[in-house]
């Protein structure tokens, strides 16, 4: 952890990286009974998803931390409370592996856009996919 800032200066992290964060803070702080509903990796730092939605989640704190008040509060209903049914739950990037094993998931199977499919000068072509539409241009959507 850090030292605290010198009067008059800008506040500093408590923590100073998402590993530290979540080592020191996270995991010791919002323990939860693991296997059934809940999933954990001691490799959390190997799941991409993980990394984002951990970060994300240690950047709000450090910022709400100085908030007089209900900051904390705003931190655990913003941002703790949806993020940890995710991270955690059966469905997330844990969902594959146990408390004393790390699995990753398969990438979703992914196929390229057919030839000017994203240039919004050629409609569609019919012809090589019957169901193919227009992609949607953010210019001509209301509002």
């Amino acid at each position: 952890m850090s030292a605290p800032a010198p009067e008059g200066s800008r506040p500093q992290p408590v923590y100073r990286s998402t590993e530290e964060w979540v080592t020191c803070h996270f995991v010791p702080m919002y323990r939860r009974p693991l296997g059934g509903e809940y999933r954990w990796c001691p490799q959390w730092w190997r799941h991409a998803e993980a990394i984002t939605r951990l970060t994300a989640l240690w950047h709000a704190w450090e910022a709400l931390r100085l908030q007089p008040g209900t900051g904390m509060a705003t931190w655990l209903r913003d941002h703790l409370d949806h993020q940890l049914p995710v991270l955690l739950g059966r469905a997330g990037p844990f969902a594959m592996c146990s408390d004393d094993e790390h699995n990753d998931l398969l990438p979703a199977p992914v196929a390229p856009a057919p030839p000017g499919w994203w240039d919004p000068s050629q409609p569609a072509d019919p012809e090589q996919d019957p169901g193919a539409r227009e992609p949607l241009r953010l210019d001509d959507r209301d509002g």
